[in-house]
This record gives C-alpha cells, structure tokens and sequence, in this order.
C-alpha cells in the first residue's frame, strides 16, 4: 500500500472515530515522557542545556519507536505494516476532534448554559476562561480553530505528504514539546526555548500554505476567498508568534469578524493585535461556520500535497 493511500484511510478514520476519550493516543504518552525527562534533567543540567536535552531525546524517542513499531509490524506481514502506518497517521490528525470540541461550545451556547460554554472552550485554549461574555467564549473556540487548523491538520498532511508516518509522529512529538514547555514564562522561558523554536522551524511551511488553502475552502464554504486572502497577507504577521497569526487572520477575513485583542492568562491581561475587519460582531454561528471552514482547508489540503507527492513520485520514476 502507498503512504498516499495510507494517508487517505488514516484521514477517513479521523473522520470516522475522531480522538475517543479511552483511546491511549500517543500524544499522551509522548506527554509523559516529556514530563519525566524534565523532572531529571532539571535536576542535573541547567535550565537551557536541559531543555535541548529533553526535546532532542523525545524527538530521537518518538522516530526510532515509530519506526520500530511499522518495521516489525511490517516484519509479520506486510499488510500488517501498512495498518500500522495507517494507525500513526492516525493519531497525528485532529480534523474530528477539533470539529467536536468546537461544535460543543456552540451546543452549549445554542442551550443558553454560558457556564457549560466555558468550561467546554477551556479544553480548547490556554487562557483564563471562568470570566468570558458569550461573544469572548466565540472568540476563544474561533481562534482555536483557525490556529489548530495548522498544528492539528494541515502541517501533520504536510509531513505526512512529505515523508510518511514517521515524519508525522516526529512533527507530533515537536508540537507536544512546544504545548507542553514552550512558554515565556519564568518557569519555561529557557527550558522550552529550543521547543519553541524547533516547533516554530516545522511550522514555517505549513502556516504560510495555510493561508491560500484556507481562502480557497473560503470559497467551497460560502465566504470570501478575497477577504480570507487579504486579511492573512495584511495581519498574518502582526501576531508574536511567526506562524500562529496567518491561519487566525485568514479565518478572520474568510468570516467577516475580528479576532485576536485582550485575552486573560493566569490572571494577567495580555493584549494582542487584532486581526481582520469588523464587518459583523462574533456570534455562536461563527463556530459552526469555522468548523465547516476547518473541514474544507482538511480536504484541500490532502489533495494538494498528495497530488505533489504523486507528481512527484511520477516525475523521479519517468
């Protein structure tokens, strides 16, 4: 079987099953091993020189165990192989699990249980939620959906188009990293520093193909291809993070909204740049529309990098 075909079956389970609360994924695991490598280190190595450590030891980890686990399952049977391979892949894509979490939030508001609503969008973003108005719970389950658009979909099709399941664990392990010690804290700002950067590196690519991916599922979903693609050209950068701001500003455009401004983490207001232009205020409907939005980048984004991995392969065996 092909890693194109792979992919293909791996993003239909994605579809299917999404990311069930029993299920051991990976991610967690990979979680933990970041978690026990950081207790020791620490205790050993200064903060920085530990920090390189920890992310170069799980990223060697987590490609010679993926690597182990789809050679010897290929070893049994070939077949056995190419379910492995669609098992890793898998794991590295969270289209459903983005589009359930977002859509709870909007099931809860529709219900008029704001409560319920920040509770259910705490899981989906890394401020203070106990606090937020309905329109700062839309925003809040928005902008996760924009920047997870890149993290969660289209940057894991990127490697995986690139170079098959293990390079879309390694990419994996890379954003766990970055979401588990990759703040500018007091805590992280020099053990998570080499995380961050590595997870900016990855992130790079993607984000910047994000950007006329997202404006062309725009136009699949019924919004505006034009303003999607101005919006992350003019406010793309404007975000701290290099990549984060071009899928959050395109989906502002794409949506006729504002996104970005003050947001409440751990008691502290942060303010950051507003993205796109305040055509209508934020409301529920929002959510479910950058869902669909969501979905349309997921499938534009499969055919295109499985069709230059095709043209590809065509051109290097003609």
């Amino acid at each position: 079987m092909t890693v194109e075909l792979q992919i293909l079956c791996a993003l239909v389970l994605d579809g299917v099953l999404g990311d069930p609360r029993w299920f051991p994924h990976p991610v967690r695991f990979i979680g933990r091993l970041i978690t026990a490598l950081e207790e020791l280190l620490r205790q050993r190595l200064a903060p920085r020189t530990a920090g390189i450590a920890t992310a170069l030891t799980v990223i060697g980890m987590v490609a010679a165990a993926t690597t182990l686990f789809i050679s010897a399952a290929r070893w049994i049977h070939p077949w056995l192989g190419d379910l492995a391979g669609i098992f890793v892949l898998y794991t590295t894509f969270a289209a459903r699990d983005l589009a359930n979490h977002s859509r709870a939030v909007w099931a809860a508001l529709a219900a008029g249980d704001l409560g319920e609503a920040r509770q259910r969008v705490s899981r989906m973003v890394g401020r203070d939620t106990e606090r937020l108005s309905e329109d700062g719970v839309v925003r809040a389950a928005v902008e996760s959906v924009a920047e997870n658009s890149v993290d969660g979909v289209i940057a894991p099709l990127f490697f995986a188009a690139l170079g098959g399941p293990v390079a879309a664990m390694v990419y994996k392990a890379v954003n766990t990293l970055d979401s588990t010690v990759g703040y500018k804290n007091e805590r992280y700002r020099d053990f998570g520093r080499t995380a961050a950067r590595i997870d900016d590196g990855l992130n790079w690519m993607p984000a910047r193909l994000a950007a006329p991916i997202i404006a062309a599922a725009a136009g699949m979903t019924g919004l505006s291809v034009q303003a999607a693609w101005r919006s992350a050209q003019r406010d793309g950068g404007k975000h701290p993070s290099p990549n984060s701001g071009i899928s959050e500003a395109a989906f502002a455009g794409a949506l006729g909204v504002r996104l970005g401004g003050a947001v409440e983490r751990e008691g502290s207001l942060v303010r950051q740049p507003e993205l796109g232009d305040f055509l209508a205020p934020l409301e529920r409907n929002h959510i479910l529309a950058a869902s669909r939005l969501m979905v349309a980048a997921t499938i534009l984004a499969a055919m295109l990098f499985l069709a230059a991995r095709w043209g590809i392969r065509a051109l290097c065996f003609a």
